[in-house]
């Protein structure tokens, strides 16, 4: 069991899809009086984006010190002459490994800023999968892209804004702006705002490389009655699978709600290379079809529950650099339930060994081959199963 720092007496409010975020993190942004931070992997130029640029630059026009952290792929599409009108207004920016045209392949251009995450006067967190995009209008016409957020204020603050801060001073210094870091004008309070208890958990290349993995594993070792996974992108290691698997065959109820609109073809195949394996162990699967799933979150047990950017994949688990909040809480760990239930009862398919959409000669044989390609694209990048296996 691994010893996770819980902060007691907090008030974490769970945030469906972009309808119930972005307004949230707006208004928050339009409060500021001293610092905003804003991690994002994707900053979109869209209306989200524009709404979101300019709450940013009011704040900066107003004196609030606001810094922008951006992946340098995730966020390549937004025009620079944005990001020049943000500079020019105040705001510091800066981009996590920078993508350019003439890049030659190298194993750390797939080390990205995966992280969603904000934090607004040191005293409101928003933390989950959603990045700064309109999930609101897409090419298909489908619903918005089903995904989470929390919003949190109490004790729990003192450890994000400290992951935010030294994030933001190791991509300031290895861009040479040792003048954008300085000392916070504002300490997060410790007093009490609720009475849930949570953690921060992140995932980079150094002291926390497998965190998040091993929060899932020791929640998941420990289930006695039920565990309820949605991921968008899930491509567990073998400890990982065997977790899940031993967990089903104690009787553990384990129900996973992945992927069932193709985003990116090669791993939605790897995944469903797996899927015979899972259901001879018991595990119920459903596809979400309502639109994307991009949703990053578990309950186990009723009572632990985890938000964030992180996937269950070699992405997520080996490379990125990823942040979720785990929760100990009944009534919040039974709304994210009530929410992932209704999503597989009225907006998803149930995955039978019968379905020909998968086991059929040709997807299986699809679905193989994808999941070599995709481990063997690990293996050449010097990730192989012992990372996985972590």
């Amino acid at each position: 069991m691994r010893n996770f720092h819980f902060a007691a007496n907090n008030r974490i409010t769970l945030l469906q899809n972009g309808a119930e975020y972005f307004p949230e993190l707006e208004t928050a942004i339009n409060k500021a009086q001293v610092e905003v931070h804003l991690e994002t992997y994707i900053f979109e130029y869209d209306v989200i984006g524009r709404k979101i640029a300019e709450a940013l630059i009011r704040a900066a026009q107003r004196g609030v010190s606001v810094y922008l952290l951006l992946d340098g792929f995730g966020s390549q599409d937004l025009p620079r002459e944005e990001i020049q009108r943000m500079l020019q207004a105040g705001i510091k920016v800066l981009i996590f490994r920078p993508e350019f045209f003439f890049s030659k392949p190298r194993r750390y251009r797939l080390r990205r800023m995966h992280r969603k995450l904000a934090v607004i006067d040191a005293q409101t967190a928003f933390i989950g999968g959603i990045n700064i995009i309109d999930d609101q209008h897409n090419p298909e016409n489908l619903t918005p892209r089903f995904d989470y957020a929390v919003a949190i204020q109490g004790p729990l603050l003192v450890q994000i804004h400290q992951a935010a801060k030294h994030l933001w001073m190791v991509v300031a210094w290895a861009h040479f702006k040792k003048r954008w870091v300085h000392p916070s004008a504002i300490k997060p309070s410790v007093k009490p705002c609720g009475d849930q208890s949570a953690a921060l958990v992140i995932r980079d290349n150094w002291r926390h490389r497998h965190d998040i993995e091993h929060a899932y594993l020791d929640a998941i070792n420990q289930a006695r009655s039920e565990i309820i996974i949605a991921n968008a992108y899930f491509l567990p290691g073998r400890k990982f699978s065997n977790a899940l698997k031993n967990a089903a065959r104690r009787g553990v109820h384990v129900e996973l709600l992945l992927q069932g609109k193709i985003e990116y073809r090669l791993q939605y195949h790897a995944t469903q290379a797996l899927y015979e394996n899972l259901l001879e162990a018991g595990i119920k699967i459903y596809e979400y079809n309502r639109s994307y799933l991009h949703a990053k979150v578990a309950v186990i047990d009723q009572y632990w529950a985890t938000v964030g950017s992180s996937n269950i994949d070699p992405f997520s688990l080996l490379l990125a650099r990823e942040a979720n909040v785990l929760i100990k809480d009944q009534p919040f760990a039974a709304a994210l339930r009530l929410s992932l239930k209704t999503a597989i009862a009225q907006e998803s398919i149930p995955v039978t060994p019968a379905d020909s959409r998968i086991f059929s000669w040709r997807n299986h044989l699809v679905n193989w081959l994808s999941f070599y390609i995709v481990r063997l694209m690990q293996g050449a990048l010097g990730y192989d199963w012992h990372d996985s296996k972590s």
